[in-house]
């Protein structure tokens, strides 16, 4: 049997925690199988996609590319369509069909953390960039009640609320500028869960997206950002319920497991495999 190759494309994507989570995952399974990162810049992104059709069984995207996949896929999950954020390509007979995990990434993690259920639920995105447009969609796709956007730039937050709308008439979206310390206080009041979706917190000096003292006592607040950030040491220091963004990483991938190989993912070993949260 010819060993199946699986990738993940990134500019950059050397960082990039899946490879040693997947191998992980085939290793527990037994599965003649490897993952590799690839590095592939944008303007290489049709003459990979031809190559994966034939050396390929599957492979996932990472920024900046999960938007710039999609003219070169041949099929594409409806939900993944309206967000314009592919995340994992599965391939069938020289097929490319893509969908996105990164909502069910998210979903799973606020779940296993806090017992957040999407369903009636009210959260607020600190951010609108990386995967907060895909998952914005699965969440009101799944049931959330009420999703409040939080955005430096406001008109970026206000296109995706417009596009939320649109598809998902009667979904209760509102916005906000992160400048406006009242309606940014306002909107972590009223929400369950926070959701920190910035790069910042990324390198060591950045400063919180948000002024920490805005974060409610009981909010649960869940960082994208896999270590220590301005706002977990906060939440921590108050005692306030946070969670870094491995548990993302692990589930988002786990399911784009079972969607290749057809079996349920080992998640207890794709989790040991991952490196541990820095302590907050």
């Amino acid at each position: 049997m010819n060993r199946k190759i699986y990738a993940v494309i990134g500019d950059p994507v050397a960082h990039s925690l899946s490879p040693v989570m997947h191998n992980a995952a085939f290793r527990a399974l037994g599965l003649d199988a490897e993952y590799i990162a690839v590095h592939v810049k944008a303007e290489e992104l049709g003459d990979f996609a031809e190559d994966a059709r034939k050396n390929l069984a599957g492979f996932n995207i990472t920024v900046p590319h999960k938007k710039g996949i999609i003219p070169f896929l041949d099929e594409v999950a409806p939900v993944a369509l309206m967000a314009g954020s592919v995340n994992t390509v599965t391939i069938r007979d020289g097929r490319l069909i893509g969908c996105s995990t990164d909502g069910y990434g998210l979903e799973t993690a606020l779940r296993e953390a806090f017992g957040f259920e999407l369903a009636g639920g009210r959260a607020v995105f600190i951010g609108c960039g990386g995967a907060a447009h895909a998952v914005a969609f699965h969440f009101a796709e799944h049931g959330l009640q009420q999703l409040f956007l939080l955005n430096r730039t406001i008109s970026t937050a206000e296109q995706l609320a417009a596009e939320l709308r649109q598809h998902f008439p009667g979904f209760q979206v509102e916005t906000a500028p992160l400048a406006d310390k009242d309606r940014a206080g306002d909107f972590l009041n009223r929400a369950q869960a926070a959701v920190q979706c910035t790069s910042l917190g990324l390198k060591p000096d950045d400063p919180p997206p948000i002024d920490p003292e805005l974060l409610p006592q009981n909010i649960k607040l869940f960082d994208t950002i896999y270590k220590p950030t301005p706002l977990l040491r906060y939440a921590k220091a108050h005692g306030i319920d946070h969670a870094a963004g491995l548990g993302m990483l692990l589930h988002q991938g786990a399911k784009s497991f079972t969607i290749w190989t057809g079996v349920e993912a080992p998640v207890e070993a794709m989790r040991q495999a991952l490196p541990p949260v820095p302590d907050i």
